[in-house]
This record gives structure tokens, C-alpha cells and sequence, in this order.
């Protein structure tokens, strides 16, 4: 009698030990899920993307550890005789291609357009801004 006690026991408590690891494996797998939609979301899943015209600023590589192509340009705004806008919107921009980085340097105090993809955040070695550029021609 006193075997069956002990093997109802056993049979309980491994039971108890099977639940248990189904509901580890399930929160361990959700844990996992909602971190992979997350960062899809956050870092991988385009916002916006557009064209944006105006006069290419400054274009330069910087960065600490992961360098990176960073541009700024300055939108239309309230236009004066001279070709500098009075109340100038800015664009910040990264670049992750290299040959696209070097036709950009080359095209600066220019009329450009680029296109670009925003994203809702910014992975360090892409770049300091959540908009990403893919190409550019030359305005004018």
C-alpha cells in the first residue's frame, strides 16, 4: 500500500513537472516571438518613403567606433534673392552604400533630390538617423 502512495506520488509530481515544462517552453517561445516582431517593427519595417529635394549641406563619415555616411540638407523655405532659403526646414540623412556615399560627397552645395526609407529606429552601424537613403540625382 505504502508503494502505491509513493508511485501516486511520482506519477503526481512528474505530471506537475511536464506542466510545468510546457508552460516554460510556451512563454519562452512567446518571449521569443514578440521580441522578433518588435525589432522587425523597430528597425527593419520601412515607416515612410519619399523624395526630398533641396541643397545638399554637409556630407561627411564620422563616427566613433562604426563610421557612418551622415548628410544634411536644407528644404525649400521663404526664398531670398540669394540662393540660401530665410526660414530653412533640414533634412538629416544616412547613407549605408559606399558608392552612393561617394557620389554624394561629390555633389555638395548642389540642388539634389534623393529617396529615402524611413524606419521607426536606428541600428548603430547604419547610421545616426532613422532615414535612410538609397539614391540621388542631381537638380538643375
Amino acid at each position: 500500500m505504502e508503494t502505491d502512495l509513493k508511485s501516486t506520488a511520482v506519477s503526481k509530481w512528474t505530471k506537475i513537472k511536464k506542466k510545468i515544462k510546457i508552460v516554460l517552453f510556451l512563454f519562452i517561445t512567446l518571449i521569443v516571438i514578440i521580441t522578433a516582431v518588435f525589432s522587425y517593427w523597430k528597425y527593419f519595417y520601412t515607416y515612410s518613403d519619399g523624395y526630398r529635394a533641396g541643397l545638399l549641406q554637409k556630407f561627411s563619415y564620422k563616427g566613433n567606433i562604426f563610421k557612418t555616411y551622415e548628410g544634411e540638407m536644407i528644404l525649400g523655405g521663404v526664398s531670398s534673392n540669394l540662393v540660401v532659403a530665410l526660414n530653412p526646414e533640414k533634412f538629416y540623412f544616412s547613407v549605408t552604400n559606399e558608392k552612393l556615399a561617394k557620389q554624394l560627397d561629390t555633389m555638395q552645395g548642389q540642388m539634389v533630390m534623393v529617396h529615402y526609407h524611413q524606419k521607426n529606429g536606428v541600428l548603430f552601424w547604419q547610421g545616426d538617423t532613422e532615414n535612410l537613403v538609397d539614391s540621388v540625382k542631381r537638380i538643375r
